[in-house]
């Protein structure tokens, strides 16, 4: 009988090859090429948030505005990507109302950094790190993606095989609905703001559905799904070093995402 299989995709990094730059609010240093949840694992109790809304709508306003005068006055949905222990948008919140030092011209910097580096753009986004500790924001970031050359391929591919794919991501709805519709995956199949505890949940609700789970990954935020699927897939094409807690939690290591479809493949015999 044939199986029932579905593949579970993070975004960034994995479907997007991606361009990251992060500054850091108290020195100014500028952090090229960074891993926006390598900041959040560095130290207990930090958090990655994503401001959801238009980039234009951030960059159209003034920028010696405080983050806090910023987000309370157009109104921006807070979107908790991930974190390094328990975290709630209300403590968020908190911080951000609390540091009164970085204004709305840093996150300007760095998206337009990103978007002058990364060519063939596909979107661009910005968030803040937060530190519960310190009760600051040590640091504002953008990341910018691009569709890796084998991604529609490989979605095309599992879709000729019958294999459903879905999305599973910390990154806003709006970036991922964007994807979802390029790679023609319906967006009843896409999570967004997915944390690491999320996405393994995520992996665990359609093993009740599917004969077979399998979890493609790139970052720390992507270990507990890992080792819930029944085949947890890291890539590396990326380009970042990996953590080696990360690639032992995987059962296959991939440097082209379009291999997928080879374990997709040698996965249903067995």
């Amino acid at each position: 009988m044939h199986k029932r299989i579905a593949v579970v995709f993070d975004s960034a990094g994995t479907l997007l090859h991606m361009y990251r730059v992060a500054k850091a609010t108290r020195s100014g240093k500028i952090l090229e090429k960074v891993e926006s949840t390598g900041l959040v694992a560095s130290k207990k109790g930090c958090a990655l948030l994503v401001l959801n809304t238009e980039n234009e709508r951030i960059l159209g306003c003034r920028g010696e505005l405080l983050l806090s005068e910023f987000i309370n006055e157009a109104q921006v949905p807070l979107g908790l990507s991930c974190s390094n222990g328990p975290f709630s948008k209300k403590r968020a919140w908190e911080i951000i109302k609390e540091d009164e030092k970085t204004r709305l011209s840093s996150v300007h910097t760095v998206l337009r950094l990103v978007n002058r580096r990364c060519p063939d753009i596909f979107y661009l986004a910005a968030g803040l790190i937060l530190d519960s500790e310190s009760r600051s924001v040590p640091y504002v970031l953008s990341t910018g993606g691009r569709v890796f050359k084998t991604t529609l391929k490989t979605i095309r591919a599992l879709e000729a095989l019958g294999v459903d794919s879905y999305i599973a991501s910390g990154d806003s709805a709006r970036s991922l609905f964007k994807l979802a519709k390029y790679l023609e995956i319906p967006e009843e199949r896409v999570f967004a703001l997915a944390t690491s505890k999320k996405k393994e949940e995520i992996v665990q609700k359609l093993q009740e559905k599917y004969d077979q789970v399998c979890m493609v990954g790139d970052g720390i935020n992507d270990i507990l799904a890992l080792r819930a699927a029944d085949i947890g897939i890291l890539t590396v094409q990326q380009g970042d070093k990996r953590p080696e807690k990360l690639r032992e939690a995987a059962d296959v290591v991939l440097a082209d995402l379009i291999n997928v479809v080879d374990i997709v493949r040698a996965g249903e015999a067995f």
